[in-house]
């Protein structure tokens, strides 16, 4: 059975893992480096998951009154790497916040928000949410060694971080 608990866990690991994806590139400019072929940037793909996060989870679901712009987060170009962390830090802060106060009867609830024509649960959004995430993640991670011909995972996805603390 699906847990607030394990959602919160996976959400929390993979803000943190884009973080750590954008400290590994080398300097500012190549995380907005467009390569052919690669549809969206290292800093692009952040901002989009960013977007996702603190628009799906911290507004819709823990009242936290972001207001998203998704042609922004599609458009913007050269935003600081320390601007882009400060925007993962509050979505780190906005989903936890949300998922802490979110009743568990609610992942069986409809979603406030239909998606691309689909009612789905709460609990089914958020999963769709995480693999979503992994996917962009992922993205990012081969945009940034396409970039840099770098071959390090930057401590990415490691199921430790879901591993219950008291266990």
């Amino acid at each position: 059975m699906m847990t607030i608990e394990w959602l919160r866990r996976i959400f929390r690991r993979d803000l943190a893992s884009l973080a750590a994806q954008l400290d590994a590139y080398p300097d500012e400019q190549s995380a907005w480096k467009a390569v052919p072929g690669i549809a969206n940037t290292g800093g692009t793909l952040a901002m989009h998951l960013v977007g996702n996060m603190r628009h799906f989870i911290g507004a819709q679901l823990g009242g936290s009154g972001y207001v998203r712009d998704r042609d922004a987060e599609f458009g913007a170009r050269d935003v600081p790497r320390a601007e882009l962390k400060k925007t993962i830090t509050a979505a780190q802060g906005e989903v936890d916040s949300a998922l802490a106060k979110l009743d568990p009867a609610t992942l069986d609830r409809a979603y406030p928000l239909a998606g691309a024509g689909a009612t789905l649960s709460t609990g089914q959004f958020l999963v769709h949410l995480a693999t979503h995430f992994g996917y962009h993640l992922g993205q990012l991670d081969y945009h940034r060694r396409v970039v840099t011909g770098g071959t390090s995972v930057a401590g990415m996805l490691s199921p430790k971080t879901l591993a219950d603390p008291a266990a």
